[in-house]
């Protein structure tokens, strides 16, 4: 086994000792610095790395703290005008995880770099922490790398504000397998349209 398949099957195991101990230690660190802030390497190499992490000129990470909990609605004074069914304020979850919104304010913060990934480092009660890939498209390093070049093409500013890196895919149900997975291709959206749509061709 290489050192990052024990990296691997060191961070499967959570639980034990040793992590529980690191993990303890990190959160305490992470809790004294900013929300967003920028480290010189991943906490979790072997996984930066299945996610497309390489460590060369152009890729940058950074961690950020979100807050946990589900989403109250944001009303004045928890007053809901409209139907009994909407009433609720307290017990409501958001549709998106917080991985997700992780992305999300990094994107927003460094409007100059394209979200890659990201994935999960510590938590405690209060806050989840995350690591996001991030990618410098105006970097030569990058736009000569035909295997990352994909990320500087213009349609891929912003893809995690339109649900287009995984856990944004996630969260739209786009990561099924099955026989009734085709209703949410291309999106659920786009399915209900078709199918509220009468179509009568001309030759049919």
């Amino acid at each position: 086994m290489g050192a990052y398949k024990y990296l691997e099957e060191l961070w499967k195991k959570k639980q034990s000792d040793a992590l529980r101990f690191l993990l303890r230690v990190r959160c305490w660190e992470y809790r004294q610095l900013p929300s967003l802030c920028r480290l010189t390497r991943p906490t979790r190499p072997e996984k930066a790395r299945r996610l497309g992490y390489k460590r060369k000129q152009g890729f940058v990470i950074y961690r950020v703290r979100i807050r946990r909990g589900g989403r109250k609605k944001p009303v004045p004074k928890g007053i809901v005008y409209g139907k009994p069914k909407s009433q609720g304020v307290n017990q409501l979850k958001n549709q998106r995880s917080l991985r997700a919104i992780a992305e999300e304010r990094a994107g927003r913060a460094l409007g100059g770099l394209r979200v890659l990934s990201s994935y999960w480092v510590n938590q405690d009660g209060t806050y989840k922490y995350f690591e996001v890939i991030l990618v410098d498209p105006a970097h030569n390093a990058i736009r000569g790398d035909p295997r990352i070049n994909w990320i500087t093409k213009p349609v891929h500013k912003h893809r995690e504000l339109r649900g287009l890196t995984s856990a944004g895919k996630k969260a739209r149900g786009l990561h099924g397998k099955g026989p009734r997975y085709t209703k949410n291709r291309p999106s659920r959206t786009a399915v209900w349209k078709r199918n509220q749509r009468l179509s009568l061709r001309r030759y049919r």
